[in-house]
């Protein structure tokens, strides 16, 4: 039986910034925030933190200054996926030396590697450290998909905790479990479909969205947990505007607008990620 990391809501951290580098100040309002609203866990550094222009040495700034502030009030993931995997087995026994409590490593990218390189890649990784690891399938972003059978395989590997599932096909989730198992960890990765994908099976969120509204989606995925989708179901259709707002410019660009918007700016995305368009400000604003 695998052991999940978190069950229920984990934000998937923006990074703030200042012209200096990672703006520390407004990360502790932020971390505050977030355990202020009980969440369960904390990706640092993760694709929605721009983890393709942090440095090493902010990186791990970040997942250690992470750490040290949560103190055991949630658990940290730290984002460690890479498409050089010899640089992400390197990183990931870092962070597990900083005190992370587990790995959120996405697919490698660009390079696009077969699946027995997938594989192999997540394996090196596994042989690096024993800190419990969530596979990322994202194919939007990355043009690789983690096939259900290379998840099956993997998640045999003892250090494989799960999977955060960023493919909008819910069939997928149905599919996992039949080949992984009951046991093994699904998290959804789309907060557009936290529902349907609890519904069948799936742990929790990694969420943009918690960012920002972190009570709401918390108190959705406690629902959902419970069995309550009727009350599930309201709670996702609340939010449902504002998610498609958060979705109509490449993340993290609204959340950081969003963010600013509420009073919890976090700094601009670093290039060459832009500022968000005038339209999308207002169309954000008016839901705010």
């Amino acid at each position: 039986m695998k052991q999940p990391i978190f069950r229920g809501t984990c934000t998937a951290l923006v990074t703030p910034f200042d012209a200096y580098g990672v703006d520390f100040a407004a990360l502790d309002r932020l971390l505050e925030n977030q355990l202020s609203a009980g969440v369960e866990a904390l990706v640092a550094g993760g694709t929605t933190g721009e983890a393709a222009t942090l440095e090493r040495e902010e990186l791990l700034a970040l997942i250690a200054h992470c750490v040290r502030f949560c103190d055991g009030r949630a658990k940290i993931i730290a984002g460690t996926g890479g498409n050089d995997t010899k640089k992400a087995a390197e990183t990931a026994k870092a962070a597990a030396a900083l005190g992370a409590d587990g790995l959120l490593c996405v697919t490698p990218y660009y390079n696009r590697c077969t699946q027995d390189g997938l594989l192999a890649h997540y394996e090196a990784i596994a042989e690096a450290t024993k800190l419990p690891m969530i596979l990322y399938n994202v194919p939007t972003r990355t043009n690789v998909r983690i096939e259900p059978e290379t998840c099956a395989a993997l998640a045999k590997l003892d250090s494989v905790a799960g999977i955060k599932e960023a493919d909008p096909d819910v069939g997928r989730v149905l599919t996992l479990r039949s080949l992984c198992g009951p046991e093994f960890p699904i998290y959804c990765g789309c907060d557009d479909r936290i529902l349907p994908f609890m519904a069948c099976g799936a742990l929790g969120v990694v969420s943009v969205l918690s960012n920002l509204r972190p009570k709401e989606v918390k108190a959705l995925t406690d629902a959902a947990l419970r069995g309550e989708y009727v009350r599930a179901l309201g709670l996702q259709m609340e939010q449902q505007p504002l998610i498609q707002a958060l979705s109509a410019a490449v993340n993290p660009i609204p959340i950081k607008a969003a963010l600013a918007l509420s009073g919890l700016d976090c700094g601009p995305c670093r290039l060459p990620l832009t500022p968000v368009g005038v339209d999308l400000s207002e169309r954000l604003q008016q839901l705010l």
